[in-house]
């Protein structure tokens, strides 16, 4: 699950802006960060290396480290540290906790496979990505509705009013994400547009992993943030 993710830190800072919502932003995607970083430290290899010839269907990736069942121990113990220490709440902490398992949980009914421990032990999750892609982006598009829809009205009941713009603006970036997916869900960029073979460095999958996942973090600080509501 990419977009999803996002969602539900959106509640989060809702229900405790004192947390922030960068901090519940990074939780939301704790694991796919750590994914990117054991990425550079030969963990968490993937392929394909050029990004111009990965779909979600072909793209492989033992997340170790970064998503299985028992490493996901410290992970939590590490977001609740930060979270308590930095914003000297435990709620905050455990808010993170919530984040990250709720990552888990949504990665276990859309994504890709992940294992108790290693490729040997038993598999956690559907593995929809691999087995029914489709499946797996509509289960992503109406947990985005759904989150939307509450973190939206929600506002309303305590009297936030947002301009259209603005909500449109939040709204896209979701949008965005549901549509990127179906774009290479089976069919990469270069088969869809014909892309000639070639190395310019900036093609590669996990910088452009990065610079996406980054760039979704900033722009939802930027949007959901904005003081002319």
């Amino acid at each position: 699950m990419l977009a999803g993710h996002y969602a539900t830190a959106l509640v989060a800072y809702q229900k405790h802006p004192k947390g922030t919502l960068l901090y519940f932003l990074f939780a939301s995607q704790l694991q796919d960060l750590l994914w990117f970083i054991f990425h550079y430290f030969g963990l968490e290899r993937t392929a394909p290396a050029d990004v111009f010839n990965t779909t979600l269907s072909n793209m492989a990736v033992n997340m170790l480290y970064s998503h299985d069942l028992i490493p996901l121990s410290l992970w939590l113990a590490i977001i609740f540290v930060v979270g308590k220490a930095f914003f000297k709440e435990t709620k905050i902490g455990l808010i993170g906790v919530a984040l990250v398992l709720g990552h888990f949980v949504l990665d276990f009914l859309s994504g890709h496979p992940h294992h108790i421990f290693g490729l040997e032990s038993a598999e956690v999750g559907l593995g929809l990505y691999a087995t029914n892609v489709y499946l797996a982006i509509a289960i992503e598009a109406i947990t985005i509705v759904a989150l939307l829809w509450y973190f939206f009205n929600q506002e309303q009941n305590i009297g936030i009013q947002r301009t259209t713009q603005n909500k449109i603006a939040i709204i896209g970036l979701f949008v965005f994400g549901i549509v990127f997916m179906l774009t290479i869900a089976t069919s990469s960029f270069r088969e869809l547009f014909g892309i000639p073979e070639f190395y310019f460095g900036f093609n590669t999958s996990v910088p452009t992993l990065i610079l996406t996942y980054l760039g979704m973090i900033f722009y939802l600080n930027h949007f959901v943030s904005k003081s002319n509501l």
